[in-house]
């Protein structure tokens, strides 16, 4: 197992291991692994996702199981290893993934969300107003939940009300740690005018230590998706609120589609988001629009000679 897995970051090992030990051996563990067909894999994945695993936790699975096969392999337990599945996701074609549509699950205006940050905060222990504080934050700048318990003092521009992203808290093996953000790129997000006393606030609160964390649990421990659905009653308070489809990850849905909908040209809001497809971003504009901004990308793409000319027609300069 440790050559299988040699050169993997702590977290993505955790996350790895759990794969192993959740879905590969429950499902294909009593099986020798030179009678590991490609078909025995594809009916293991249907029943995954049948069964309600994330796509996420597939694609996790799948990774580990390739990393077994190989070494198995080079241990000479098999010839080659299994063709990976290939299509797979279209299993969640029918799902509502937020991947898929991102601008259906934003939510519809500012009051809306002032109205869940408050519902949420209430329902809390001792009604702790930092849950609310994250989640406005969160929606207003496209942050993911560990990004936000990222944030640290000097992550603030109050100069040109900026902030830089810079890193998240994720669960590793033996608790929770900071790590880069996804894809290991920092960005500069702005920090629209309603944000600004909040984070104000906040700073203030710390006494503008440079490290200190701005948002934070009750007892100052780093913030996570799953203890902020805990904390929160989030499934009861969001279902009383009309927006029991809403998710944690929701809240970044929100802001890129109120800046695509605010006008923030297509490449700048790629840059917030931290994007590196902008085919990803594109999903964000409103179906209306979308049509010219493709059509604009693939004009782009023919002048920089990434498309053939149309034949008969002049070279570009």
């Amino acid at each position: 197992m440790d050559l299988a897995l040699a050169g993997l970051q702590p977290t993505t090992r955790g996350a790895y291991l759990a794969a192993w030990h959740q879905r590969i051996l429950p499902t294909l563990g009593a099986l020798p692994i030179d009678r590991l067909t490609p078909g025995l894999i594809d009916r293991a994945v249907h029943t995954w996702a049948e069964t309600g695993h994330h796509h996420s936790a597939i694609k996790n699975t799948l990774a580990m199981l390739a990393r077994i096969t190989r070494q198995a392999t080079r241990d000479g337990w098999l010839t080659q290893p299994p063709v990976p599945l290939k299509g797979w996701q279209r299993l969640y074609l029918n799902t509502q993934d937020a991947e898929a549509e991102p601008r259906g699950l934003a939510l519809p205006d500012f009051t809306t969300l002032r109205e869940l940050a408050d519902a949420l905060t209430n329902a809390s222990h001792q009604h702790y107003p930092g849950w609310g504080q994250a989640v406005t934050f969160a929606a207003c700048t496209g942050a993911r939940i560990g990004e936000v318990s990222g944030v640290r003092t000097r992550d603030i521009d109050t100069h040109h009300w900026l902030w830089h992203a810079r890193r998240q808290t994720t669960p590793a093996p033996g608790g929770l740690i900071d790590k880069s953000t996804k894809g290991r790129r920092a960005r500069l997000v702005p920090v629209i005018d309603p944000l600004r006393p909040l984070l104000t606030a906040r700073i203030t609160a710390v006494n503008g230590a440079p490290d200190a964390r701005l948002f934070t649990g009750p007892a100052s421990g780093r913030i996570t998706t799953a203890g902020l659905r805990r904390a929160t009653h989030w499934d009861d308070v969001t279902a009383r609120l009309g927006l029991g489809h809403l998710r944690r990850h929701d809240l970044r849905h929100t802001a890129l589609t109120w800046m695509a909908d605010a006008g923030v040209p297509l490449h700048v809001l790629q840059e917030i988001a931290g994007h590196r497809s902008i085919t990803t971003t594109q999903r964000y504009l409103h179906p209306s629009i979308r049509h010219l901004t493709t059509a604009g990308q693939t004009l782009t793409d023919y002048l920089n000679g990434n498309c053939q000319p149309i034949p008969g027609t002049p070279q570009p300069w």
